[in-house]
């Protein structure tokens, strides 16, 4: 089993990680003055989809790389993490996720400048946290629910593949994702559900991705930097972890 120090590191590392890439290409194709402006949506599937491979591969040995306290749910309910770790991994995930919107927010300084300046300021917001393009609670709370089911339930089975994975319950000593093709595995996973499913909200997926950098985007000198949107800020959170017991339960029924 992990030692406490080691998944508070592993996570908070592999999380800042994981931000840093997802944030850093939000901003890329968004602000004004960056190589990347309007690169477009499969620019971001990507972009967040190889944050995941750097930032599990990087905290793999240290914690497992969870990275999302979706995954650390649902591998509770299905019966891998232990329950007492769970409050020390979802606490290491916001931290890094913080260090991660800050450390892009401090990469894309200058540009951040340049978007005060232009004649049409770009909305920052996005860079950091998601918002649904069509405002409707329900709907987007479902979404959500889908979207991190079609994340944690191949997760969960992913390490139950003979082929692929280590024939046990994701979470135990070997890791969350099995083995470390299962790392790549689960990084393409998530470019899919970006292109498949993320354009009703953004695809959250994950409860620490989205109000980490939510809360930093709220503390950081950002100009023009527009208001947070707290009044959707829980739906990010709430529909990844329902999303997550539900696909504990269905790993549990199965297995």
């Amino acid at each position: 089993m992990y030692a406490n120090g080691d998944i508070f590191v592993g996570e908070v590392i592999g999380t800042a990680l994981l931000i840093l890439f997802g944030a850093g290409v939000c901003a890329a194709v968004t602000l004004h003055r960056s190589k990347a402006k309007a690169a477009g949506w499969v620019a971001i599937a990507f972009g967040w989809g190889l944050g995941v491979l750097a930032g599990a591969y990087t905290a793999a040995p240290l914690s497992g790389g969870h990275l999302n306290p979706a995954v650390t749910l649902g591998s509770a309910v299905a019966g891998g993490t232990p329950w007492s770790k769970v409050p020390l991994y979802i606490a290491a995930q916001l931290v890094g996720a913080l260090l991660g919107a800050v450390l892009a927010w401090a990469l894309y300084y200058a540009q951040f400048a340049a978007n005060r300046e232009a004649e049409t300021a770009q909305p920052t917001l996005g860079i950091f946290a998601t918002a649904p393009e069509v405002r409707h609670p329900a709907a987007n709370l479902v979404t959500e629910i889908i979207a991190t089911v079609a994340l944690v339930l191949p997760l969960l089975f992913f390490g139950k593949n003979e082929g692929i994975g280590i024939g046990q319950v994701p979470g135990a000593d070997a890791g969350v994702y099995g083995s470390g093709i299962n790392v790549l595995l689960v990084a393409l996973l998530v470019v899919g559900i970006g292109l498949s499913l993320g354009g009703p909200t953004g695809y959250a997926i994950n409860p620490a991705r989205d109000l980490g950098p939510r809360i930093a985007h709220a503390l950081l000198p950002i100009p023009n930097k527009g208001t947070s949107d707290w009044s959707y800020a829980w739906i990010p959170v709430a529909g990844p972890l329902i999303g997550a017991v539900l696909s504990g339960l269905v790993f549990t029924a199965v297995f």
